[in-house]
């Protein structure tokens, strides 16, 4: 199992549940289940906290090590948006990408406020 919808599937399934119960859990449509489970479509961002919520966690996460990749992973598990994080960390929307990328990394007390922030989020 790869895909998101793979994982969706597989917990449908071992839980015995159809996919309109699925639906009814994170408020979709029962074919929007369909699209995502058969990996037609990819859920969006606002839905991914709920499908986390019935999944028990991110199952295709990865090994996140640096500073961007973990905010990302945040960010997408939260199902936040890169405007509305980067307000919350009081920061750009553009620095917040750069740091994401790879491109760039806070430096100094802004490092020590990231760390503490994810620390804190993720505890």
């Amino acid at each position: 199992m790869e895909s998101l919808g793979d994982h969706l599937r597989q917990r449908r399934l071992d839980l015995r549940m159809h996919q309109k119960d699925v639906a009814r859990i994170v408020n979709v449509s029962t074919s929007t289940v369909t699209n995502w489970e058969k990996n037609r479509t990819t859920p969006r961002l606002h839905f991914l906290p709920k499908i986390y919520e019935f999944l028990g966690g991110n199952p295709v996460r990865g090994n996140a090590t640096s500073l961007g990749e973990i905010l990302k992973q945040y960010r997408i598990q939260k199902g936040l948006s890169m405007r509305r994080l980067a307000t919350e960390l009081g920061v750009d929307p553009g620095t917040l990408a750069k740091w994401e990328k790879g491109y760039h990394e806070p430096r100094g007390k802004l490092k020590e406020l990231m760390n503490s922030f994810l620390e804190i989020q993720t505890g």
